[in-house]
């Protein structure tokens, strides 16, 4: 399985969404939250090409995008391929 990193924030709603569907894939992942962290923030719009909004969610080196994105690749039947690798 590759690694997966979720940046969050602790009252973001759809962080917990996104959160509670891969735990319900059993899929570990690594939580980053961003809360009053500018330069985590800032390291994360890098990396997910300018995005501001929490989740930001990575797969491998995939960057997934945020709740909706994930929830619409398991509604594809397409993230269980994704996690896998």
């Amino acid at each position: 399985m590759p690694a997966i990193t979720i940046y969050t924030k602790a009252t973001c709603g759809y962080c917990q969404a996104a959160k509670a569907l891969l735990n319900r894939k059993g899929a570990a992942f690594e939580e980053i939250s961003v809360d009053g962290d500018s330069a985590g923030q800032e390291k994360m719009a890098e990396r997910s090409g300018g995005r501001w909004t929490v989740p930001q969610i990575f797969i491998g080196q995939s960057h997934v995008g945020g709740c909706d994105d994930l929830h619409a690749l398991e509604r594809a039947g397409k993230l269980d391929a994704l996690l896998a690798g």
